[in-house]
């Protein structure tokens, strides 16, 4: 029996080496790519500068093909793409030490989609962090979640030690896009946690890829009673219980008292000894945000306040609850620090 278990000790360590080497060979081979595509776009770039003419770029892109027959990427398409990676990234102090943090074809996704500086950033360093396939980093253009980031509205930076507040922001959204229910317009809460708890792969997802699911109407005893969670989450990175609870109105302020009565009793009794301390997330339909600002300037739990839509869009004037370049720069950096 016991050499049973070292073998298997073995054989685990031997696979998780083979898999490290791979991912090695992997991102040794993404960065030469890069470099590569880097390198074309920037003479590309500098032959149209000597006004070579557009005519360069065709003739260029069929004597690759002819001389490496079978080696993708030296489209025409692909190869303006190259010059236009290096002439709108090269200039950028921000952008040129991340090129090589993610892969071409997700660089081309937020080459098109994104046309400002913080928003690339944002997005490379997402990508990289949550390991984002092209599909969910189309996803999560398409849903503005940069934007949503921005103007989330938490109390983390006042409750939360510094080691996981950063985490924690990347972990609650403004608002949540629940597009994949089939709710009408006029909906309670117990269908639509019911629908998501239908949808829990989909839910997770929009939630964020750390997050796992740990039960619907969630059961606590106080003194007798009993309460139920809507939704009770883990999120594995902060190591700490999340406490959901859905409102199908407007965000009232009595409804964070009632969270931090959950989060107590969570910390008190379910809390492992080893994890951190519980985090609320409220999700309304609705918020005044100036009512949610106040609501969350007292208290000692760690609570964020989100709307969720069944469609994608922003809140009507949403650029007037964006931060201030400096208070764009101070988030952007707590995520290249929780990406290090």
């Amino acid at each position: 029996m016991i050499l049973e278990k070292e073998q298997t000790h073995f054989i685990a360590e031997i696979k998780q080496k083979v898999r490290k080497a791979q991912y090695e060979a992997l991102k040794s081979v993404n960065t030469q790519l890069i470099d590569l595509y880097w390198e074309i776009g920037k003479a590309v770039s500098e032959k149209q500068s000597e006004n070579w003419g557009k005519s360069v770029v065709p003739t260029l892109s069929k004597e690759l093909q002819k001389e490496f027959p079978g080696v993708g990427g030296f489209s025409e398409g692909n190869l303006w793409l190259m010059a236009q990676f290096y002439s709108e990234y090269h200039g950028s102090e921000v952008l040129v030490p991340l090129v090589r943090d993610i892969g071409w074809s997700k660089h081309v996704i937020i080459l098109k989609k994104c046309k400002d500086e913080k928003k690339r950033q944002f997005y490379i360093l997402a990508a990289k962090k949550f390991g984002w396939t092209k599909n969910v980093l189309a996803h999560q253009i398409e849903n503005q979640v940069y934007e949503k980031y921005l103007i989330s509205q938490t109390n983390f930076s006042q409750i939360l030690p510094d080691e996981i507040k950063n985490q924690a922001y990347l972990a609650v959204k403004d608002e949540y896009t629940f597009d994949f229910l089939e709710l009408a317009e006029e909906h309670n809460e117990k269908q639509l946690e019911q629908s998501l708890v239908g949808n829990i792969r989909n839910f997770l997802q929009e939630m964020g890829h750390a997050f796992t699911f740990v039960g619907e109407q969630y059961r606590i005893e106080v003194g007798g009673k009993e309460f139920f969670i809507d939704l009770l989450l883990f999120h594995r990175h902060l190591k700490c219980l999340v406490a959901v609870e859905l409102k199908i109105g407007e965000f009232l302020p009595e409804y964070k008292g009632k969270m931090e009565f959950y989060l107590a009793v969570l910390n008190d009794t379910v809390k492992l000894p080893e994890e951190n301390d519980s985090i609320g997330i409220i999700i309304c339909r609705e918020k005044n945000r100036t009512v949610v600002e106040y609501s969350l300037k007292t208290g000692n739990a760690p609570i964020g306040v989100a709307t969720y839509t069944t469609d994608n869009h922003l809140p009507e004037n949403y650029e007037t609850y964006l931060p201030t370049i400096q208070e764009i720069d101070e988030k952007l950096l707590g995520l290249i620090s929780s990406s290090e």
